[in-house]
């Protein structure tokens, strides 16, 4: 899967890119609406289609049930609504809503949706109590009766060990971040998916694990230096750093980010940093990047572009994966 980047040409760019071997189609919440390049790319046909990610927290359980609905009829089954915290700074004061025990108030959440989707389904009451939301009344009037898809599956992306941990306990899916490496996916990612659905008593084809990782095609990889270093500013993503000795970068990124020099912070992701957590290169080398970081742990991915790749290129990856 590989990404769309906001509703105009959204139709077009998803022709494009099925024409070009991709599978399906994916938006993040950027500067654009999460789910209306996704509405005009399910016109396309033949494509899956995900929000990677959705982020949940300044949402409603119901809102966001109902256009996953909606996607999952549009789209003939093949929608997969994904979830996200974000961090604390973006959910308190950009969105302006509570980010308290984010671990818990997500597996909540998640419950949540399964309880609306469940009345929507098979017709039981809904009747969902928690401590962060409480849903007790669905009328006819209100409950979709043209979807004979059945509910989308529910994944979440995930980074701490925490979450991460959780998330194999509750979710369907685990969106593995795009700022990560091979050795973060072995020696972090994993160990805590296996103790999350060891203490669930799920097996481990109960969980898709999806990995999206950083494409950057060419030369120029300026952008992607520039993307790795506004995410490596962030407390949250330190971890990563760690695992490979450059936890001292993060608090530079950060104290460049305070004072707005957005342009300066990637300047300090050097060679071994950016083809440590990007695939670069020519397609080529991106399908070998990827073959690596992935074998053995997912025959699914997304490809995550700092901007849009011309679609030859994406070709040319899919054909070298398949290859």
């Amino acid at each position: 899967m590989t990404a769309l980047f906001g509703p105009r040409d959204a139709m077009g760019r998803a022709a494009a890119l099925r024409e070009a071997g991709a599978s399906g189609v994916f938006t993040f919440e950027g500067p654009h609406d999460v789910f209306t390049p996704l509405t005009l790319a399910s016109t396309v046909g033949d494509l899956d289609l995900m929000t990677n990610v959705a982020i949940a927290f300044p949402r409603n359980p119901i809102h966001l049930a109902h256009q996953a609905i909606d996607h999952q009829i549009l789209s003939g089954g093949r929608f997969t609504l994904g979830l996200g915290t974000q961090i604390r700074t973006q959910i308190e004061k950009r969105f302006g809503a509570d980010f308290d025990r984010p671990v818990a108030r997500m597996s909540e959440f998640v419950a949540a949706l399964r309880a609306i989707f469940a009345a929507w389904d098979t017709g039981e009451r809904l009747d969902f109590r928690g401590d962060y939301y409480r849903h007790t009344l669905m009328t006819p009037t209100f409950t979709p009766r043209d979807n004979p898809y059945g509910p989308p599956p529910i994944y979440v992306g995930a980074l701490g060990p925490r979450l991460t941990r959780a998330t194999a306990q509750f979710a369907d899916g685990l969106l593995v971040m795009p700022f990560g490496s091979k050795r973060f996916l072995h020696e972090a990612t994993l160990p805590a998916v296996r103790d999350g659905l060891a203490a669930a008593g799920r097996d481990a084809g109960e969980l898709a694990i999806v990995p999206e990782i950083i494409v950057s095609v060419g030369d120029d990889h300026d952008a992607t230096r520039r993307l790795l270093a506004f995410y490596g500013s962030t407390p949250a993503y330190r971890p990563v750093l760690d695992v490979h000795g450059w936890g001292d970068l993060q608090p530079e990124l950060n104290a460049l980010s305070k004072q707005g020099r957005w342009q300066e912070m990637g300047s300090l992701i050097d060679d071994e940093v950016l083809h440590t957590i990007a695939a670069c290169g020519s397609p080529a080398d991106v399908a070998a990047h990827i073959r690596d970081r992935v074998a053995g742990v997912s025959d699914r991915i997304c490809l995550y572009q700092p901007g849009p790749i011309a679609v030859e290129s994406l070709a040319q990856i899919v054909d070298a994966l398949r290859d």
